[in-house]
């Protein structure tokens, strides 16, 4: 990356003594911003540390002789030195004196944008979040300067405070081809971009530090006509945005619903809950936790959407190293052991099949995995790590009160079976589990689970459920009915202690060519003859005249309960006949 930063032209306002001391520093390169409070000493703020540049306090004198040098402050009390990036603010007292001044210093850093510049070029509109200091505004420019030189669009920059392209009326370089916009009153930041759209037909809007309603109002305006947005918020992670009720609009906005009965009892949640309201004003969001270490989210409302749920994301992580190479890393969200405690990121669970450091159960034992691979042994650090688990785990309380400790399965696996009951009454299956003294624990989340227990009728059009289920390598078991016998036999049946040659219930999807309503109602015709006449009646049934294709899928899902069928009559009512065994 080249770095340009101009640090020159910011020690020439600064008193001789300060200047002396930092133009002679080792560090300098590395200076954040220089802090000069009256009576107080002069300190100079590095990344790592901060250290005072002389032992004569800063005086009226010293105060004067900078302001003097520098541009007028405007109403958020910043200035800035001409066709620099270097930000001057002012700290006054009661009467509106000035009494301490904070120079940042502003450095352009081509190159910065390396980590998301397919995040950029995909033209979606990009959210940047990070405490002050991090590096956003930089990022900001360099995004603007590529977008505008490298991919040829109309960018204008909105500059509240002239820190984006620099002091003056001449833009600073840094920019590039972009177009900047100069903001009168930091209040007015809204109109001028309502008034950018409206008057310079622009492809990009830029902005930073996005922090009133209005502000977010009109970015959320600009996106709806189709312009792609770019711009910074004060705050960390989306969970500070989420809470935040001025800057909540940006990411969709939350809002209390009140469910159904039935959709109440599919999610497994109380009745009222907390949704996204609309959908999200930027499509991705840039987590800046570090200076070269960015988490990124692609799809702001799946995020969303996640953690109102209660489910933790797994987050993607890239970092750069000195030579601008980038790492993607995928690493699980760890919510914070209390609510004073930062953010914390856990490595994610590795999703290979067979002795998958961080799987338990089923799932761990590689018994349960759609597509068997060979993995290497865990590690010895990953097993003590398990065995801790497991001994943390030992005696929990699962669902429905019963004590489960950790045990070992019939075919090795670790028990209790943890099972995330889809669109199932959670305390049916907690009665089951009482009634049977069967080793499972029922878990509200599918990041814990072993197995997804779901009826037929909910997954049949759930892609985001079997979606889920499968990056997790989670297998789905589906059930007719909800009521206790056919738990019951679904929880024996993934516990080994049901008749294996019993056919398991079948996913009528999977005898489908193209899923269509018509296929699925002649399969469900053909299963509910199996299961309610010629299996416990031994009675042959014959169905509804299907066409070839239909039947043939028929025959297939016939097969399935080790039956016999027989096409017979003529086209257009040939119609299928099942036989008992």
């Amino acid at each position: 990356m080249q770095i340009t930063d101009d640090l020159n032209r910011l020690l020439e306002i600064v008193p001789p003594s300060v200047r002396q001391n930092l133009i002679r520093h080792p560090e300098r390169e590395r200076l954040i911003e220089i802090v000069m409070d009256l009576g107080r000493r002069p300190e100079a703020r590095f990344p790592s540390h901060a250290e005072y540049l002389c032992d004569r306090p800063v005086t009226w004198d010293d105060l004067s002789h900078c302001t003097s040098r520098i541009g007028d402050f405007s109403g958020d009390n910043r200035a800035g030195i001409e066709q620099t990036l270097h930000r001057i603010s002012a700290i006054r007292n009661r009467t509106g004196k000035v009494i301490g001044l904070t120079c940042r210093v502003g450095r352009a850093v081509f190159g910065k944008i390396g980590m998301i510049r397919d995040l950029v070029e995909t033209g979606g509109s990009i959210l940047m979040l990070g405490r002050p200091g991090v590096g956003k505004t930089t990022a900001l420019r360099e995004i603007a300067r590529v977008l505008a030189d490298e991919l040829d669009k109309r960018v204008v920059i909105i500059d509240t405070s002239n820190e984006i392209a620099g002091d003056g009326d001449i833009p600073h370089p840094a920019i590039g081809r972009a177009r900047r916009m100069q903001v009168a009153r930091p209040e007015l930041q809204h109109q001028v971009m309502i008034e950018a759209v409206e008057n310079h037909m622009p492809e990009v809007i830029v902005i930073d530090e996005i922090g009133t309603e209005l502000e977010a109002l009109a970015a959320r305006t600009i996106s709806e006509r189709g312009v792609q947005l770019v711009g910074t918020a004060h705050g960390n992670r989306i969970e500070n945005l989420m809470k935040n009720p001025t800057l909540a609009d940006l990411i969709g906005g939350i809002q209390a619903v009140t469910l159904g009965d039935d959709e109440a009892r599919r999610r497994g949640s109380q009745k009222t809950v907390l949704e996204r309201k609309a959908p999200p004003t930027f499509d991705i969001a840039v987590e800046m936790l570090e200076r070269e270490r960015w988490v990124v989210h692609e799809c702001v409302s799946a995020t969303v959407d996640g953690l109102l749920r209660g489910m933790q994301p797994t987050l993607q992580v890239r970092e750069m190293d000195d030579h601008g190479n980038v790492t993607v890393t995928q690493e699980r969200y760890s919510p914070p052991a209390s609510r004073n405690a930062p953010p914390a990121l856990a490595p994610a669970e590795t999703v290979t099949p067979l002795s998958a450091p961080g799987l338990r159960g089923l799932r761990g034992s590689g018994k349960m995995t759609p597509v068997p691979s060979p993995s290497a042994p865990a590690s010895a650090a990953a097993q003590d790590f398990e065995q801790l688990l497991d001994a943390s785990l030992a005696g929990s309380v699962g669902g429905g009160g019963l004590a489960l400790a950790s045990e070992r399965g019939p075919d090795g696996e670790d028990l209790p079976l943890h099972v995330y009951p889809y669109a199932i009454a959670r305390h049916q299956i907690e009665q089951v589990i009482r009634t049977l003294t069967l080793p499972v624990a029922v878990t509200k989340d599918i990041d814990d689970a072993d197995v997804v227990l779901a009826l037929r009728s909910h997954v049949r059009n759930q892609s985001k459920l079997r979606q889920m289920a499968k990056t997790r390598h989670v297998p789905i078991h589906t059930i007719k009915s909800g009521n206790p016998p056919q738990i019951a036999r679904a929880l024996r049946r993934l516990l080994h202690m049901d008749d294996p040659s019993t056919p398991e219930v079948p996913d009528l999807s999977l005898f489908t060519s193209g899923g269509s309503s018509d296929e699925l109602e002649a399969l469900e015709e053909a299963r509910l003859a199996v299961e309610q006449i010629v299996i416990p009646k031994g009675q042959p049934v014959e169905l509804l005249p299907r066409s070839p294709k239909v039947r043939k899928m028929q025959h297939e899902l016939v097969e399935h309960y080790r039956l016999k069928s027989n096409s017979f009559g003529e086209e257009p009512n040939r119609r299928l006949r099942i036989y008992p065994a």
